[in-house]
């Protein structure tokens, strides 16, 4: 879609902050004279969600966290260090990886000017999401191939180039132990939770979860210890024990075995999990120390993704079947935006560039991205890649360690 030239200036603004070394406080500063203030309006008369630098120092871990886990920056918001961009993606390229599950190819946008520059193969059949390394310096096309094998096609986000794949059964996601020491593949068509050596890509263990149909998303608790993982295709969800690491419950949705739950994600708090389920239409709210389902909110027809703002005070609900995202504002405990794609989407997985302004998400249905500018609520591009377009990852992210998924960084 054409560009007006204020539009053009934006962009060349909002690129200030992923280039910067410094962090977002310094990027916001620059952001200053530029198009906006980068606050996420959340559609409430006396509401707007605004960006604020992260804490400079670390709180004392609590007694009961998962040995070895960096301890957090607040004891009141497991997002804090996902304002400040480590050292470690200073050299990286501001790009949008799309892994185009139908084409088998991995489209690579430039987020500056809207185009996509590279487009290679993925490696593997069925590639589903791009997902960061713990240590930030790599990232993975999760190649799901169940049936003979699977891969991980890794690139380097300093040149934005794969390497050779890496031999791994299964990975239709991968997410990583909140100390770094395991890989967790999903492997969704064994029903299992492989444990890797995220070095050397050697299964070390594995955790069977036989009644978790489609096993799928997962977050952990605050204090690493456990996760919350979501069975797509039996309306239920596990609850993951990391420490030992095994199986501790299955428990039913209200919405029944017919459910199709999807992504999982932790409040800022800590203490509630956020499950979106896209038979459900809506999201169950689960207390993150009972696992109990504690509530429902519906939110819209195919709720999905679930991508919490970069300040912490809002979270983004992608609804695919209707082409419509939700604002949940978590001080509010309450629904206070719907805005609908114009024209009709399928909005699926993404994230949020580093300056908190632009939400990156697939069109799953459509084999396309959309790039939405969650301040001004407006569609700044529509941009056509590959059939299947599924987890796409905007790199770099701000934030110390990567969890997995499309970039869930704490």
């Amino acid at each position: 879609m054409p560009a007006r030239r204020d539009e053009v200036v934006g962009r060349a603004c909002r690129m200030i902050a992923p280039r910067a070394r410094f962090g977002i406080l310094v990027s916001l500063v620059l952001l200053a004279g530029c198009s906006g203030s980068g606050a996420v309006s959340v559609d409430t008369p006396s509401t707007t969600v605004s960006t604020t630098a992260a804490p400079t120092t670390t709180v004392p871990a609590a007694p009961n966290s998962l040995p070895g886990m960096p301890p957090p920056l607040s004891p009141t918001d497991v997002y804090a260090a996902t304002r400040e961009l480590s050292p470690a993606v200073a050299d990286h390229l501001p790009r949008v990886y799309v892994p185009n599950s139908q084409s088998n190819t991995v489209s690579v946008i430039d987020p500056a000017t809207f185009q996509v520059i590279d487009t290679y193969p993925s490696g593997g059949q069925e590639p589903q999401h791009v997902v960061p390394s713990y240590d930030l310096r790599t990232l993975y096309v999760n190649n799901d191939l169940p049936i003979g094998g699977g891969s991980l096609l890794p690139i380097d986000p300093r040149t934005g180039r794969a390497g050779q794949p890496i031999p791994v059964r299964d990975p239709y996601n991968l997410y990583f132990t909140p100390e770094g020491k395991y890989a967790i593949v999903v492997a969704e068509a064994d029903r299992s939770l492989d444990l890797y050596d995220p070095h050397s890509w050697q299964r070390v263990n594995s955790i069977p979860v036989p009644d978790c149909g489609g096993v799928n998303h997962m977050d952990f608790t605050a204090d690493g210890r456990f996760a919350l993982t979501s069975c797509e295709f039996s309306g239920r969800v596990a609850v993951i024990d990391i420490a030992e690491p095994r199986l501790v419950r299955m428990i039913d949705l209200p919405g029944g075995r017919g459910g199709k739950p999807q992504d999982v994600k932790l409040s800022p708090d800590g203490r509630t999990f956020y499950v979106a389920d896209m038979v459900a239409n809506g999201v169950y709210i689960v207390d993150a120390a009972s696992f109990e389902n504690t509530g429902f909110v519906p939110t819209g027809d195919g709720a999905h993704g679930l991508y919490v703002t970069r300040d912490s005070k809002a979270m983004l609900i992608t609804n695919r079947h209707e082409g419509s995202l939700s604002v949940w504002d978590f001080a509010a405990n309450a629904l206070v935006r719907k805005w609908f794609i114009p024209g009709g989407g399928s909005p699926d997985m993404g994230n949020i560039s580093a300056d908190g302004r632009v939400f990156w998400v697939a069109g799953r249905h459509h084999g396309e991205v959309y790039a939405i500018d969650i301040v001004d609520w407006r569609l700044l591009a529509r941009i056509p890649v590959g059939k299947g377009a599924h987890g796409l990852t905007v790199w770099p992210q701000p934030g110390r360690y990567s969890t997995g998924h499309t970039g869930v960084m704490r």
